[in-house]
């Protein structure tokens, strides 16, 4: 079986970045930091992969759905 996609919360993404729960909300704001994904309710996450990309480059990430929902 492969390994789908993981969603990790807010704790496990403000660890791996390194970034104030702030900046990480400004960021996504900007589209410069991928959007989270609604996984109940209340509860919210983001892609594993989406993190990594932004991890492994941080100044050349865009979301590309930041823009077409701005619209």
């Amino acid at each position: 079986m492969n390994n789908p996609d993981r969603i990790i919360r807010l704790k496990t993404v403000l660890a791996r970045t390194g970034l104030s729960r702030t900046t990480l909300y400004r960021k996504m704001g900007e589209g410069t930091f991928p959007r989270q994904v609604k996984i109940s309710i209340h509860g919210a996450g983001w892609h594993e992969s989406a993190v990594n990309r932004w991890v492994a480059d941080p100044v050349g990430y865009r979301d590309d759905q930041a823009g077409s929902q701005m619209q």
